[in-house]
């Protein structure tokens, strides 16, 4: 599983995020690789795209 995401905090790192999930989650719903964008895909009304994630085009 890949988590997306987009940084308010500077100085956020995956492997605090990783750690976080490791407390939240249980092991199937972690996720593998995290990656850090600047924004999401969207819609004209404001969805994600998340077709687009999945297919690495955005």
């Amino acid at each position: 599983m890949k988590l997306f995401v987009v940084k308010k905090d500077p100085s956020l790192t995956d492997a605090d995020i990783l750690a976080y999930c490791k407390q939240q989650l249980t092991g199937y719903k972690r996720p593998k690789i995290v990656e850090f964008r600047t924004e999401l895909p969207k819609s004209n009304v404001g969805k994600i795209l998340r077709r687009e994630l999945r297919d690495g085009r955005a």
